[in-house]
C-alpha cells in the first residue's frame, strides 16, 4: 500500500492529542511528577481502587504521565505504531481495542500489586501501547509476516528491547506490559478480520 494511499488514523491522532492536552493541564494545574497531586487526579492507587472503588482510575491513568521524558516516549510508539494498528482495526474498533488493552492491563498489574505490601501511584499509557505491539505482532504473523512497513521482526526487536529496557529499570510497571502485550494478542485474535484476496483470473488459450 503506497503511504499516500493509507486512510488517515484521526482515532490515533485524538488519542495522543487527549495525552499531550491532559498533560499540559497537569503540568499547569501543579507537576505531573508530584506523586500526591497525580493521585488526586486519577492515577492508580490500589487501596482507593478496591476500598473506595474509584474504578475509574483504571481508566484515567491511561491518560497520565510522570514529566516530560514519560510521556514524550510513550506518544512516540504510539504514532509510529497507532497508525498501523487502527488501519487494520478501523478507527471504533481500535479505540476499544486500545482502551481494553490499557484497563486490562492496569487490572492485572492492580491485581498483583494486592500481593505486595508496597503501595504505589502508577499512570502511563505503557499498558495499552503494549496492546497494540501485541496486536500488531499477531496481525503481521498471519499476514506472511509483513502488514504495510511493518515485519515480524521489527516488532519483535521492539518487544524484547522494551521489555529488557523496563526489567532493568527502576519505576517501571512491568506486570502491565507484558499483560498489555498478551491482551493485545488476545483482542486481535477477536477484532482482526484478515482482508480477502480476490483470486487472480484464469485464461483460457485459443
Amino acid at each position: 500500500m503506497e503511504w499516500r494511499d493509507r486512510k488517515k488514523s484521526w482515532m490515533n491522532n485524538l488519542l495522543i492529542a487527549l495525552n499531550i492536552i491532559y498533560f499540559l493541564y497537569l503540568e499547569i494545574a501543579g507537576s505531573s511528577e508530584d506523586t500526591l497531586f497525580m493521585l488526586h487526579h486519577g492515577a492508580m492507587y490500589a487501596p482507593l481502587i478496591v476500598e473506595k472503588r474509584e474504578y475509574y482510575r483504571l481508566l484515567t491513568s491511561m491518560f497520565m504521565h510522570f514529566g516530560i521524558h514519560h510521556i514524550t516516549n510513550n506518544m512516540m510508539f504510539l504514532f509510529i505504531l497507532g497508525d498501523n494498528m487502527e488501519r487494520a482495526l478501523g478507527s471504533g474498533k481500535y479505540l476499544l481495542f486500545y482502551l481494553s488493552c490499557g484497563v486490562g492491563a492496569n487490572a492485572v498489574s492492580l491485581i498483583a500489586g494486592l500481593q505486595s505490601p508496597a503501595e504505589t501511584v502508577g499512570a502511563g499509557a505503557s499498558g495499552a501501547i503494549f496492546g497494540v505491539i501485541g496486536g500488531l505482532l499477531y496481525i503481521v504473523t498471519i499476514n506472511r509476516g509483513r502488514l504495510e512497513d511493518l515485519r515480524t521482526e521489527q516488532l519483535a526487536i521492539i518487544i524484547i528491547l522494551s521489555l529488557v529496557f523496563g526489567f532493568t529499570s527502576t519505576g517501571v510497571d512491568n506486570i502491565a506490559h507484558v499483560a498489555g502485550l498478551v491482551t493485545g494478542i488476545v483482542l486481535a485474535m477477536i477484532f482482526y478480520r484478515r482482508p480477502r484476496q480476490d483470486p487472480e483470473p484464469g485464461y483460457w488459450e485459443i
